[in-house]
């Protein structure tokens, strides 16, 4: 469903490590709103809910809630360290459209509705 690269799964397992709390796992997720209709959401947490979709990506916990499932089949998400900075970037096959800012995006034109004036 979720393509993580290992580099990304690599940075999200040492971050991971640096967390205090037991058992967290990467819940990746959509949400409406954004300048393109939905947004991305990635994050740590420790609790499932029925219907999430639970996989292991290169030994990483990733869980995906039902809803956003079907927005981000086929993702792939990676890491890349610039040397200043560096950060994840996810491209979504399924999106015929995204921000500029790079974190929102549409899936179909019925989507227009669910867009917001871009804040960057």
């Amino acid at each position: 469903m979720i393509k993580i690269s290992e580099t990304a799964c690599d940075k999200i397992k040492e971050m991971l490590a640096a967390e205090e709390t037991p058992n967290l796992f990467l819940r990746v997720g959509v949400k409406e709103g954004g300048c393109s209709g939905f947004s991305y959401g990635m994050g740590f947490d420790d609790n499932e809910q029925e219907g999430d979709k639970v996989m292991d990506i290169h030994g990483l916990k990733v869980v995906v809630d039902e809803e956003s499932a079907k927005y981000l089949y086929g993702v792939e998400i990676d890491f890349q360290d610039t040397g200043i900075g560096g950060g994840f970037s996810i491209h979504n096959p399924n999106a015929v459209a995204t921000c500029g800012c790079g974190s929102s995006f549409r899936t179909k034109p019925e989507d227009e509705a669910l867009a917001q004036p871009c804040e960057d």
